[in-house]
């Protein structure tokens, strides 16, 4: 019964959901810095964009507790009080009219969701990742990968909808999907015919912890 009602959300899921491939999109990322955690926007293997033209930005750890960050014509950076996993979230509607909900979540350690549409692993600090809905676990057909080192794959997921991953590199690994929402939106007053949710879950890979390094 359990796993038939598991099902069951999930189609119901999905019936407001269609995943999709946008070219050249931009999303919403997180870095570690010298100096901290910075969050960007734009796409990492070309630019960069002004995080001005976001709107509703807001960084919180897995509690809701929320983080002060600060603006440049560059970036959003973080302060966060610890190691755990953060997150940021922003909106900004874009050419076309389209309303983009951008979440964001640097780690991998914790296995809950927090974001609408997030990436998740499977097990703490692991390299197989579920897409959560608002709480419903559902198969994504396609997942974006950039890294540091220039090393681009695109997931496609198993039979139970996860996707896996190899870190054969160190550095930064960042995955990327994004969803849109069948039908119509009103969001504050405004009616939208074009809604999407971009998640990105970013981590680091340390030079001795890559299969690279041990060799």
């Amino acid at each position: 019964m359990t796993s038939n009602w598991a099902r069951l959300r999930a189609l119901l899921a999905l019936s407001l959901l269609s995943i999709i491939t946008p070219v050249q999109a931009n999303y919403l990322w997180l870095e570690q810095a010298e100096d901290g955690i910075k969050g960007y926007w734009g796409l990492y293997e070309s630019e960069r964009l002004n995080p001005a033209g976001l709107s509703a930005t807001r960084a919180f750890l897995q509690d809701g507790a929320d983080l002060n960050l600060t603006r440049t014509a560059e970036a959003i950076a973080i302060a966060s009080p610890s190691a755990a996993d953060l997150r940021l979230s922003a909106q900004a509607v874009s050419a076309g009219n389209v309303l983009n909900f951008y979440q964001a979540r640097f780690g991998r350690e914790e296995t809950k969701a927090v974001n609408d549409l997030e990436l998740v692993p499977t097990t703490s600090n692991g390299n197989t990742f579920k897409l959560v809905w608002k709480g419903t676990v559902v198969a994504a057909s396609q997942v974006n990968v950039t890294t540091s080192a220039g090393w681009l794959r695109s997931l496609k997921p198993a039979e139970d909808g996860s996707v896996s991953l190899e870190t054969p590199f160190p550095g930064l690994y960042l995955l990327e999907v994004t969803a849109r929402v069948n039908g119509s939106m009103t969001y504050q007053g405004k009616k939208y015919e074009d809604v999407r949710h971009t998640a990105t879950l970013s981590f680091v890979v340390p030079a001795a912890s890559s299969p690279e390094a041990r060799q």
